[in-house]
């Protein structure tokens, strides 16, 4: 039953990549253009008139979240038409600011003119506004979703991102990840050196196991033994389609990025036909947690997110910032690597997004006595989660029922948003 299962994973697989030099070609100029959107609303040629979004990184969460929380201003900002200015001295990982981490935001304009900026709490007032500097608040702090939160992707992008993308809205999130990740030369060195000792030259899978204060509050203990049955399956699928052309079994690679240093040594001792790489020292800071709000914690994470991003498949849990933000900028580094992941958990989602929604594209008729609930074609579906077991579960809006339904029966709805072009 697995391997007919694998070889319909790599039948499905083979027709997405019958067209990957062009997808990959529209992928490319794609993201070069939002790129360039972005650095030129970034570096206005008069810094003093423009109007600017200011975002302080001093939310107390970790260093993920509060990527997320630049994230979320910039694309507020873009949607605004504004420049974003970040205020990051005194910075929990870093007092010295974010600067000395990674690369400004902006070589023109850096700092604000007006000593209090306007406090803005909803996206109408700030959209309308006509000050030259405006604060935004976190996201969690907000009546509700702003227009320009995810999973909505712009208007005049979503024809030519469908053709190439399975989760634009993922996508979308990551060209803002990709402008904001931009480690300074010192770092990018010290990056350059952990990935020539992980090797990516040949297949590896990145788990990203979180533990410590996660547990029993955001997510739920998961056992090594519970990864690495999807890292099986990966290789197994990957090693189908290498012995259709009578190919040698693939040597099987992990790179390991966990908060909990007991973790490597269990790994190994349980599944000695695999290789583990792992950076103990990157464990040993973000499992302290009198050290976890340091440079050297920081720069740990960094280079875990960086590695984990550019594995040929992610297995991980969602409810971890850490793991989204890797799966987001892989969709940077490939035409579409949407499928490129297994969560444990959650399904992706984005902390303030808007209601993530799906549309049921085929009928479905519970099973009496079952907690499984009817969808009819056009049935909007507000969805709870994923039980990876070929089952959702939502609430159906027409019906107002909450339960279960097949997965393959829905497909996922990005709601359009009006952005400036520039």
């Amino acid at each position: 039953m697995i391997d007919q299962q694998n070889a319909l994973i790599n039948n499905i697989e083979e027709f997405r990549d019958q067209n990957l030099e062009a997808r990959g070609e529209a992928a490319r100029k794609l993201q070069d253009l939002v790129q360039k959107r972005i650095n030129y609303l970034q570096n206005p040629k008069d810094c003093r008139s423009n109007r600017k979004l200011v975002c302080a990184i001093h939310k107390k969460c970790g260093f993920g979240c509060q990527l997320h929380h630049l994230s979320y201003c910039m694309m507020t900002a873009y949607g605004t038409g504004r420049t974003m200015i970040l205020v990051s001295k005194l910075w929990l990982y870093n007092p010295g600011g974010w600067e000395e981490i990674f690369e400004p935001l902006s070589a023109t304009c850096t700092q604000t003119f007006n000593f209090k900026p306007q406090y803005y709490v909803t996206t109408g007032e700030l959209e309308s506004a006509n000050e030259l500097e405006v604060m935004l608040p976190a996201v969690d702090q907000l009546p509700k979703a702003p227009r320009f939160a995810p999973l909505g992707i712009p208007e005049d992008l979503a024809d030519e991102l469908d053709q190439f993308h399975g989760s634009p809205g993922v996508w979308w999130v990551g060209q803002f990840i990709k402008y904001i990740f931009r480690p300074r030369p010192w770092l990018r060195k010290e990056l350059d050196g952990y990935e020539v000792t992980v090797d990516y030259s040949t297949p590896i899978v990145g788990v990203h196991v979180r533990r410590t204060d996660k547990i029993g509050k955001e997510a739920s203990f998961h056992a090594i033994d519970e990864y690495m049955k999807h890292v099986d399956d990966w290789f197994d699928r990957y090693d189908q389609q290498r012995n259709s052309q009578q190919q040698e079994p693939t040597r099987r690679r992990v790179y390991l990025a966990t908060d909990d240093p007991t973790l490597l040594p269990i790994a190994k001792a349980k599944f000695p036909h695999y290789t583990f790489v792992s950076f103990v020292h990157f464990s040993r800071t973000a499992g302290s947690l009198f050290h976890r709000y340091s440079t050297d914690s920081l720069r740990g994470v960094i280079a875990d997110i960086h590695l984990l991003s550019k594995c040929n498949y992610l297995v991980c849990t969602f409810s971890s910032q850490v793991c989204r933000v890797a799966y987001e900028l892989m969709q940077t580094l490939h035409p579409d690597a949407s499928n490129y992941f297994h969560s444990l958990d959650d399904v992706y989602y984005y902390g303030g997004q808007t209601a993530h929604e799906q549309t049921a594209v085929l009928d479905h008729d519970p099973k009496p006595g079952s907690q499984e609930i009817e969808l009819r074609v056009g049935d909007v579906v507000g969805i709870a989660g994923n039980h990876w077991d070929g089952f959702s579960k939502g609430t159906n809006r027409r019906t107002k029922q909450t339960g279960l339904y097949p997965s393959y029966k829905t497909k996922e709805i990005f709601p359009l948003v009006k952005y400036p072009t520039y």
